[in-house]
């Protein structure tokens, strides 16, 4: 997998990735195990979630337990530049969360992110890669519910923190579905992230140091990027 720098397609040969509906069964080309699926590239290659993330999630974990930066977006960029961190893909359901609980405990909360970073691991590898399209439930805003559900050790029998939690996700979901699509695994985190730290700020009074301004330098890997429609695309900077 490892030989294809083109993070935007198949892990395998570099074709483009064909989505259909409704799902098949497919073969993983790595493990071999069974699944269900809506993708593969145009070579009929099926690379299945874990797999796909395997080696970026660790590198995520890792990283995530050790910084000491206050700056969500600034530890996601740096795992984001990583060459086993691709383009798109389920990676990003574990990393916005991760990023933003090493974050959060580094600006003052009280998180214990050796217990907490491994939940958010197990927890976000669970939403498969393109739920955003096939549920209508962004996996980086997902990720920020999780993140806000590890917080405040919300479980399905809480009150306020259940709230809290669902209420995190909806804001999410609201500022990434305003973009409009196709899906962007950049623009949906940075957003996601954005919104996380504002909630964190006004719930909890917790202040991240988040940028004024993001200017994404993963645009060119994205064959659909939206362009001007998004706020982080580079061209927004070009003047300034």
């Amino acid at each position: 997998m490892g030989q294809n720098h083109n993070k935007n397609n198949c892990l395998l040969c570099g074709e483009e990735l064909v989505y259909f509906d409704p799902a098949r069964q497919m073969e993983c080309a790595v493990c071999h195990r069974p699944f269900e699926s809506n993708v593969c590239c145009a070579d009929g290659h099926y690379i299945c979630d874990e797999c796909h993330s395997s080696d970026a999630v660790g590198v995520i974990v890792e990283t995530c337990l050790h910084t000491a930066s206050r700056d969500p977006i600034a530890i996601m960029t740096a795992l984001m530049e990583q060459p086993c961190v691709h383009m798109h893909g389920p990676e990003h359901h574990v990393l916005v969360g991760a990023a933003l609980l090493a974050a959060c405990r580094n600006s003052g909360a009280d998180i214990d992110l050796a217990a907490a970073v491994p939940e958010m691991r197990r927890r976000g590898g669970q939403v498969p890669g393109g739920a955003c399209g096939n549920w209508g439930c962004c996996g980086a805003a997902v990720s920020t519910g999780i993140f806000v559900s590890l917080l405040t050790g919300a479980t399905p029998l809480k009150t306020e923190e259940w709230g809290l939690a669902n209420r995190m996700t909806a804001a999410a979901l609201d500022a990434i579905g305003s973009l409009g699509g196709p899906r962007c695994c950049k623009r949906d985190a940075f957003t996601a992230v954005c919104t996380a730290a504002a909630f964190v700020k006004e719930h909890f009074g917790i202040s991240m140091e988040v940028p004024g301004e993001i200017c994404c330098g993963f645009s060119h890997l994205n064959a659909q990027c939206i362009g001007a429609r998004c706020p982080y695309n580079p061209c927004h900077f070009e003047k300034k």
